[in-house]
């Protein structure tokens, strides 16, 4: 039962502490990973301040990347020393994931929000023998070291940059896959992208990557903005100055065939459906508090809009996230510009410059 050291959030909206514990040794379907960087997500903030019930004290984090130490004895996905990237859990067993559709699991909130295994049992405890909330997300990766499953470990090459690729497991795959695998735009249309945190500007990266135009992104912050426009946006929108669907709706002349919504809010939601041309799509990805509620005029949806939710990007990440790092390494992904590094006992400042805005994408190394 290996030692390590963790970042814990010991209560809600409680800043994370460092604590030395006892992580077990990995069942049969398990793989243990000593953690290379994790990527900070703003679901693991929005688990921290209960707007999903996630049970604590508990170690968060879900966008690990590291290297195998150990696996259980049914394990032959992965073997010791293999560079892995580590994303969600589903149970694969139930009709979406048998059709292909794990990120729609249909236990998907008891595999990656119980912060506790499918049978009740937790991986960490204190030197006391006291429980901490584990498994979140099947990892639990804000750590030295995590355990995770096979069916939740991505192999990647070996000449991948473990520090970088740790936010593909989650919020990068989300961005890219809402509009790579749920959207699915042909080259040539447009798509505007309501809000530039690291989910929207995957999501422009990848709109470059297919070959939409125009490309907005609607953003309130001007070095966000700026992102944006090197990473592939054609145009971007200040709504504090602007009106977003105004100007949204004259730059496509008349309104985009795809939006995305990344900031959670009602009213952005709004405008982002507002903002659709005649049968566009808007893809849902901001994770609001349960029970949040949207209004929006029946006649504007009746017209051929469709609004359409998407968990994790739509990705089956044994197949999405090694596209992604090759795309990558032919620089149409440049993931590298939106990280800012943290070492792990620096994590609550990390975590405070992600709320502040200072900070795209957070990454925290490992001390090893």
């Amino acid at each position: 039962m290996p030692t390590i050291t963790a970042a814990v959030t010991p209560g809600k909206g409680q800043a994370f502490h460092l604590e030395t514990l006892e992580l077990e040794d990995p069942r049969s379907d398990e793989v243990l990973v000593r953690v290379v960087a994790t990527g900070l997500c703003h679901t693991d903030l929005v688990c921290r301040d209960q707007e999903y019930p996630v049970p604590l004290p508990a170690v968060l984090g879900h966008e690990g990347a590291g290297i195998v130490e150990a696996v259980g004895g049914a394990v032959n996905k992965v073997k010791p020393g293999d560079p892995v990237v580590l994303s969600y859990k589903s149970c694969g067993h139930c009709a979406s994931c048998k059709e292909g559709a794990p990120t729609y699991c249909h236990d998907l909130f008891a595999h990656n929000f119980a912060a506790q295994r499918p049978d009740g049992s937790t991986t960490l405890k204190r030197s006391d023998g006291s429980a901490v909330q584990s498994c979140f997300f099947g990892q639990s990766s804000f750590a030295t070291h995590a355990l995770a499953y096979a069916a939740n470990v991505v192999p990647v090459r070996g000449d991948a940059p473990l520090e970088h690729l740790g936010p593909l497991g989650c919020g990068l795959q989300t961005g890219a896959g809402a509009v790579m695998n749920t959207l699915n735009p042909r080259a040539g249309t447009s798509i505007a992208v309501f809000g530039a945190g690291s989910v929207g500007l995957a999501a422009v990266m990848a709109a470059r990557a297919v070959g939409c135009t125009p490309i907005i992104t609607v953003e309130p912050i001007q070095a966000r903005r700026d992102m944006a426009e090197q990473l592939g946006a054609t145009h971007t929108v200040d709504p504090t100055q602007d009106d977003a669907l105004d100007a949204v709706r004259e730059i496509t002349g008349g309104g985009a065939h795809y939006t995305l919504e990344t900031s959670a809010r009602p009213e952005v939601f709004r405008h982002a459906v507002d903002a659709l041309t005649l049968r566009g799509v808007c893809g849902l990805i901001g994770a609001a508090p349960l029970g949040t509620e949207a209004t929006f005029d029946m006649n504007s949806i009746l017209f051929g809009r469709t609004v359409r939710g998407v968990i994790e990007g739509d990705s089956v990440p044994d197949l999405f996230i090694p596209r992604l790092v090759e795309l990558y390494f032919q620089g149409r992904f440049p993931i590298d510009k939106l990280l800012s590094f943290y070492d792990l006992d620096a994590i609550q400042q990390a975590a405070e410059d992600s709320e502040a805005g200072g900070a795209i994408k957070p990454v925290i190394r490992m001390p090893h």
